[in-house]
């Protein structure tokens, strides 16, 4: 059965929010251990509000395709995630390339596609493996990539795993949006989604915004 656009948009909604809502109760278990030092609570409350924010983001504007620019620093984007991830008991990393320039684009959506991809790492990765997410500049564009060293995409799937509601694997959790969503938040900032996957080394995603 194929759904009404009023449908789509509301599956998007309930798969974007799960993210931010999932590390503020990551933030809120850490914050209570009493054993956590002053110092670091400060970072977690930076979080936290981040986390409201894409919320309050998502509630009230469901459209992937809108975005709002404002100069970026694409590396603490990337360092967000990374620590957001972990904070949920990911194994990931963050690697980011020195003096990158100031990107035109919109942090919250920005992150919404990393979070995606992220997750989707984690999930088909392996819980054991790394997660690497990396930013750098090629030429006239900055490159944020996710990659993971799970059992990778076969060529033939590589494009379907964008589309809305694809899922390579129904025996694992997910929506099959995720993906979709990301694309099309590169796409609103003039960039694009890649894949790059050799079987039994994992998979490599890529989102390429051009520096305007």
């Amino acid at each position: 059965m194929t759904r009404s656009p009023g449908r789509r948009c509301l599956a998007v909604l309930v798969h974007e929010v799960r993210s931010p809502v999932a590390a503020l109760a990551a933030i809120a278990e850490t914050y209570k251990d009493r054993r956590l030092e002053a110092s670091a609570r400060g970072p977690l409350v930076e979080l936290a509000a981040a986390a409201c924010r894409g919320i309050e983001r998502l509630v009230s504007d469901a459209s992937t395709a809108s975005v709002r620019l404002e100069e970026v620093e694409v590396g603490h984007l990337v360092e967000e995630a990374a620590t957001a991830a972990v904070l949920e008991g990911g194994n990931v990393r963050a690697e980011v390339d020195a003096d990158l320039p100031l990107l035109r684009a919109d942090p919250l959506r920005l992150r919404q596609a990393l979070d995606n991809l992220v997750s989707n790492a984690l999930r088909h990765g392996g819980s054991s493996d790394e997660v690497l997410i990396r930013a750098r500049r090629t030429g006239t564009a900055i490159q944020l990539s996710v990659v993971d060293r799970g059992p990778g995409i076969p060529p033939d799937e590589q494009r379907r795993v964008f589309e809305p509601g694809v899922r390579l694997n129904v025996k694992r959790s997910g929506s099959g949006l995720g993906l979709a969503v990301a694309r099309a938040i590169a796409e609103a900032h003039g960039g694009t989604v890649t894949v790059e996957s050799v079987a039994s080394t994992g998979a490599t995603f890529t989102i390429a915004l051009p520096i305007r």
